[in-house]
Parts: C-alpha cells; structure tokens; sequence
C-alpha cells in the first residue's frame, strides 16, 4: 500500500477479499497450476493485487501517496477526463474499508450461504450424515414454479452473474482457483464454490476448475450438479483421472454402480480399491433387486434395497423408490412414508438430465403411491400427471396417475358430503375410493367418522382397525377408534387407546378426559373388553371369530392373553380369568374355542389344553399351562413392566 515502487493500478482494491475473506491476508501458492485440491501446505506469496476501481482522492490508505509531486496541466486535463469516464460511482461503493466489486462479491457470497446452509449444517447429499440432526437439503431449483420430488418450489432468487464477469477482469483465474482451495480446506464450500465459479467464467475450458467445483457441490449435497461438473471436465480432457475418480464416487452415491465401475476403471491409481469393492457390491445388490420385482418378491426386493443402500448407495432416489414400493406391496405403509421421508430430494429437470426421461418418471411414480397413502392427495396426482408427462408409453405411469385422480376425487366428494352432514352419502363416496385404493388409511378413518355419525359404530371401529393395520401410529385413526370404544362401553380399550395417544400429545386435554372418563368407568366396573364386538364368556374375555380377528388381536400394542379351551371351559378358569381382567384392565384376554378354530391351536403350537399364550406387542411372550394361575399372573405383571 505505501510501496511508491508498486504502480498506480496496483495499489487500488485491495480492499475487494480482505472484506469479503474476514479481512485474512490474502495469500496463494506461487507453484505451476495443478489440476486438483491442494493436499499439502506450499510456500505461499502475495497475490498481485488488480484494480477494482480507479483511484480517488479519499477512501481507503491505498490512495494516500508517499510524497507530492507535481503535476503537469496535460497530466490534470488527463486525469478529469478518466473522472469523467469511472465505471462506480461513490455512491455504489460498498461502505466499509473495502470498495469496489467487495459489496457485489459479499452479496454471492451471501447468497450461496444462505442456498447451501441447510446442506452444510444438515444432511451431504440429502442423508442424514453421522451425528447430524439436520433436516435434508434439496438441490438447487431453477427459476419458475415446477413440481420437485415430493415438493412443489417456488421461484428462488437468481444467482448474481455479473460478479463472475467483474472479478474475471481483475484476477487470473489460477489465483481464484488457489483461494477456492483454500476456502474448500477450511470448511468454507459456499466460498470456495464461488471462486471456482469466478475461475471458470474466465476460462470456462479448464478441466481442473469443473473438478473442484464438483468436489465444493458434494460438500454442499448437490450430487446431481456435481456429476454433471465431472462430465464436464471428463469432456474437457478425457485423460483426467481425478475427474473421473470424483465422478465415480458420486454415481456410487447415486445408486449408478455399472457406470461407477467404468470411470473408476478410468480413474486409474486415483481409484480407491474399497470404493471399487462397494461398487461392485451396490451392484450385486441391484441385480437381486431386478430379479425380485420381476418375480413380485416383495420380501427380497425390500432385503436387498436395504443391503444396496447399506453399501454405499446412500443417496440413490431409485432404490429408496424400491424399498418404498416393497414396504406398500406388503402394506406397510407408516415405513413407505418414513422411507421416501429419508429419500434424497432432488429437481425434475436435474433428474430427467442426468437419470433420463424413463428414470425420472419411476421415481416420480413412487413419490406418487406415497402421497396418496400418506393422505396428500393433490400432491400424488401432480407426481402422477408428471410422471405420465416424461413417459406417457409407460403403463405403470399410466395406471398410477388414473387411480390417483380417481381416490383424490372420491376423497374431495366426500369430504364436501360430510360437510354438507350428509353422511350415508360421504359414506359412499369414500368408499369409491378405497374400491381403487382398499388400505387408504386416510379414506378409512374418514369413512369411520361417517358410521360413526351413522350410529354404525362397530364397522367405524371396524375401519379404524383397518387403518391402523397399516400405519399404527396414525393418531386421527386411533382417536377416533377410542371415541367409538367410549360410546359403546369398552372402557379398558378406550383406557389403552388414550394412553397412547396421550404419549404423543401428552398436553391434549380432550384426550385427557377422555382417558378420566374411561377410567372412572372402568373402575365401577362397568365396562366389557370385547374386542371387535365378539361375545364373551366372562367379563373382559371376548371370543375370537376369525382368523383374521385372532391375527389383529395378537398383533395389537400392549399385552395379549389368549386362552386355548374347549368352549365348555372349566369355570375356575373363566373366573380368574375375569380377576385378572378387573386387576390389570390395560390387559387384553380373547378366547380360542377349539372346536370352532382347530387350526389356530395348530398354527400357534398349542398340543395340551386349555393353555395360555401371551403376546407383547405383536410378538409372543410365553406359553402357560390352563392350571398355572399364579405363573399366569406373574407373567402378566412382568410384561406390563417392560
């Protein structure tokens, strides 16, 4: 700065980094250019400073001279014609001790914090990485509304492009690309991947600028940007390793391991041999996957998309489609949602560039069934209609978009029916719905709420059963279920069903005297657990009337006692079995006559009778002998401690 031997144009903008950088000593290394992040310190030296605007008589210390000297008219006459003719004006000047282009560059450098941040302090490719609780990062939008995988975006800010054009002028783009680096190494990938932008806009043929710029979008979870930046540079020099070992990486990620194995056998040394190895198992995996769905396996194709995830395809948004698609094939619906929940979220049009019109079609059938078992119904028919729009020769596509609009309009009908109190009506028209969509939870629970109205209460509990078959954890489902078990006097299950429900919303006061309520009458004794309204022997003991009633009695939360008897069964044990129901009323008791269900016995291993069988949350717990009362007892206190 107080260098008189340093000319003029050099001495202006020092203050473009050192405001924008944290005002750090700006500093590269003075080595030939090299093609890829440094590893190691180097001797560094000043970077030759380039004007950013021309000099002033007031501003910042790089304009004070040494010592006066005098000027000539013809210097004066000179000097009021370039005042004349400056590019910035005083006003546009950033304010602070830099100038110049700093205000422009803070701004991009702002702006792709603010873009970045959910990936930097979230999820590196929209997973949740190792201690990480952040929420997934998407990939950056384009301009215009359009519809993303599971999201519907509205317009984003448009990226500043003249600063690249500005500071192009002003730096040699090796030197961008050094400080690029130097902010990749210490964290700072939104910086780095703005110099590297800067670089490239000066010399946009240079592969080693498109590799790093890929290597600060995998840092941000832009895969699909950053595989379409290693392409790039593959096309720029077909010969660069690296690139070919980054781009590698990222389609391993991305669930493409035929492909990974091609560039890693390109990458030469570069290719790490574990990464090799995780490829050629991803693929592994991925054939099984192929084979399963051919075969309608459901159990495989669930097992093996797991295991490819596991191996290294993390961020594949196909195979978390197929693990989604197995777990719907096999209803279980609360894991589908919870699946396309962890599912990489990436834009249609990044998606149908990099995976293809057919690809990206798939995924957006998947993220289709999911919106519509989840109850997001105008958002299944838009994936569907999109879907359809990339590959309308796919009969999948096709056949996913008809029956979205079909439930979606049944769902609207009825909801304006049950608006309108007309509820025989609303009844019907939900259940057009479910005719196209059977295991619809969401259509279930609102059909429950018109028999419920209806009087039917029996079939409203009947479908909230249902519902909670195939998300167990849906709390409309469930409350609605303990309400009808309320008006018709199954105090101990309406008890269990509060209880639950109060685990999650402990702060519900409805749910709280609900629970008060079913609890006071339980204690005068005056309710019957008789499950799915099947009669009982004794109180509290409801008697099973199918093997589908048995299935959903045993896989219900909680304790299950079943008794296997004759149905002339000794009365002592229907008496105990009634004190225990009045001891412990969070309890569930079923009986199994064996003359009307002989195969149960059989099915659950039961040779000697009468015996009991207790379940714990769907699993079983113990067999019992009819005659062992107070092993009986035992037992049932130990599951309701655990």
């Amino acid at each position: 700065m107080g260098d008189n031997n340093t000319p003029a144009h050099k001495q202006s903008g020092c203050g473009l980094f050192h405001l924008v950088f944290g005002r750090r000593n700006i500093q590269t290394r003075r080595s030939a250019p090299t093609n890829s992040l440094p590893a190691a310190a180097a001797p560094t030296t000043r970077v030759t400073r380039f004007p950013s605007t021309p000099s002033q008589k007031t501003g910042t210390n790089d304009q004070i001279p040494a010592k006066r000297h005098h000027t000539s008219p013809a210097a004066k006459k000179a000097k009021a014609a370039t005042a004349t003719t400056k590019p910035y004006s005083k006003k546009a000047m950033h304010v602070g001790p830099g100038f110049g282009l700093s205000g422009e560059l803070d701004t991009m450098i702002s702006d792709y914090q603010r873009a970045s941040r959910p990936a930097l302090y979230g999820n590196l490719g929209n997973l949740r990485q190792a201690g990480s609780g952040g929420a997934a990062a998407p990939e950056t939008h384009r301009p215009g509304p359009r519809y993303v995988m599971g999201n519907v975006v509205t317009k984003p800010e448009t990226k500043p492009v003249s600063l690249c054009r500005a500071i192009s002028t002003r730096m040699d783009p090796e030197e961008l690309k050094m400080l690029g680096n130097e902010d990749y190494r210490n964290g700072r990938f939104a910086e780095a991947l703005a110099l590297y932008e800067a670089a490239i806009s000066v010399d946009p043929e240079k592969a080693s600028y498109r590799s790093n710029k890929s290597a600060a979008l995998v840092a941000l979870g832009k895969l699909l940007e950053a595989a379409l930046e290693c392409r790039e540079a593959i096309r720029i020099d077909p010969f660069y390793q690296r690139a070919h070992n980054r781009l590698a990486l990222v389609l391993l990620r991305l669930g493409e391991a035929e492909r990974a194995l091609f560039h890693f056998k390109q990458a030469g040394s570069d290719a790490d041999p574990d990464s090799i190895a995780k490829a050629k198992q991803v693929l592994i995996h991925l054939n099984k996957c192929g084979e399963a769905k051919i075969h309608r396996d459901w159990i495989t194709l669930l097992k093996e998309s797991v295991l490819a995830i596991d191996a290294g395809a993390d961020s594949a948004p196909s195979i978390f489609g197929l693990r989604a698609e197995a777990l719907l094939k096999m209803n279980k619906h609360e894991e589908a949602i919870q699946t396309m929940e962890k599912s990489p979220v990436f834009d249609v049009d990044l998606c149908t560039k990099f995976f293809g019109l057919v690809g990206s079609s798939s995924l957006l059938v998947f993220q289709s069934q999911v919106h519509l078992i989840a109850g997001r119904f105008d958002e299944g028919v838009a994936a569907a209609q999109a879907a359809v729009k990339l590959d309308s020769r796919s009969k999948e596509a096709v056949a996913v978009a008809k029956k979205a609009r079909v439930v979606a309009a049944a769902r609207a009908n009825g909801n304006e029916l049950f608006k309108g109190a007309r509820y025989s009506e609303a009844c019907i028209a939900y259940g057009e719905g479910l005719s196209h969509d059977p295991h619809n939870a969401v259509l279930l629970c609102n059909r429950a709420a018109c028999r419920s109205k209806l009087g039917q209460l029996q079939k409203a509990i009947e479908d909230c059963n249902a519902a909670l078959r195939v998300r167990p954890s849906y709390t409309k489902a469930r409350l609605r279920r303990a309400d009808c078990y309320a008006k018709t006097g199954k105090w101990a299950a309406c008890v269990e069903d509060c209880e639950a429900l109060l685990r999650e919303s402990p702060e519900d006061e409805e749910i709280g005297r609900m629970m008060r309520e079913a609890g006071a009458e339980l204690r005068k004794g005056g309710g019957r657990q008789d499950l799915n309204g099947a009669g009982g022997d004794a109180a509290g003991l409801a008697v099973v009337v199918s093997n589908e009633h048995f299935r959903d009695f045993v896989a219900s939360s909680g304790t299950c006692v079943v008794l296997f008897s004759t149905k002339t069964a000794d009365s002592r044990i229907l008496q105990v079995v009634e004190q225990l129901y009045q001891r412990y009323p969070s309890v569930k008791f079923l009986k199994v006559d064996l003359e009307d269900h002989p195969t149960l016995a059989k099915l659950e291993g039961v040779n000697s009778f009468p015996a009991f069988i207790i379940y714990m949350n769907g699993t079983r717990a113990s067999q019992i002998a009819g005659d062992k009362f107070d092993l009986l007892e035992t037992s049932i206190k130990g599951c309701i401690r655990s």
